[in-house]
């Protein structure tokens, strides 16, 4: 312990505030910040889940290095680099009468039952807030923490789920599920790395960011 604390105190140690959506911190960033973390060995990086608006705020109020947001929410203001393209798909067993469908409205979904995230998950919270919209508020039959369990309550036909579609597109086989776009704009997301100005960057936040954005481009 006291060896890690003076490397922070002498500066050859040194830590990163990152915030992410769900998706992004789920999906993305073990693959892509895996490789770099391990080649900067001396660098930490300290990472919260937030929502995309929440993140905006932070960073601009200079209380994080570097966010990912997705673009849907304004973010003016801030330097964007990209990061990946995340879509939202709606997840039924295969024996689901739905599951011959490629895409689905969400509207055409709001009177089924659903599996969801626990409660304070950004993306969750991002999915209920399109409910609203409607006037609606989506009937949990159970929450899980992680989108696998979504796709394994789904396949077992205890409610649909909505995960992104990269994760439908792994537990597909295993779990025996079939996925279906969702036809709204909100539902297809690019997520962007934000940050105040290069200026106020760090150096090895600046790589960390020039890495990220490079594996992401689209």
């Amino acid at each position: 312990m006291q060896g890690e604390l003076g490397e922070y105190a002498n500066g050859s140690r040194a830590t990163i505030r990152l915030l992410a959506n769900t998706a992004a911190i789920t999906e993305f960033l073990p693959d892509r910040l895996g490789p770099w973390l391990a080649a900067h060995r001396r660098i930490d990086v300290d990472l919260k889940e937030r929502q995309s608006s929440e993140i905006v705020k932070a960073i601009s109020a200079g209380l994080a290095d570097i966010g990912i947001i997705s673009d849907a929410v304004d973010s003016s203001g801030l330097e964007l680099r990209p990061f990946a393209v995340d879509r939202l798909v709606v997840v039924v067993p295969r024996s689901h009468p739905l599951a011959t469908a490629r895409k689905i409205a969400f509207a055409d979904i709001l009177q089924h039952e659903f599996v969801g995230l626990a409660e304070g998950s950004a993306l969750q919270d991002y999915i209920e807030a399109q409910a609203a919209r409607t006037g609606t508020k989506l009937k949990f039959r159970m929450r899980v923490r992680t989108f696998e369990g979504i796709c394994r309550l789904a396949g077992h036909n205890v409610g649909l789920g909505i995960v992104p579609e990269t994760t439908a597109r792994r537990c597909q086989r295993p779990m025996a599920i079939a996925s279906l776009r969702l036809t709204e704009a909100w539902a297809t997301r690019r997520l962007k790395i934000c940050f105040r100005s290069e200026d106020e960057l760090s150096p090895i936040a600046s790589d960390m960011i020039a890495h990220l954005s490079s594996s992401g481009r689209e």
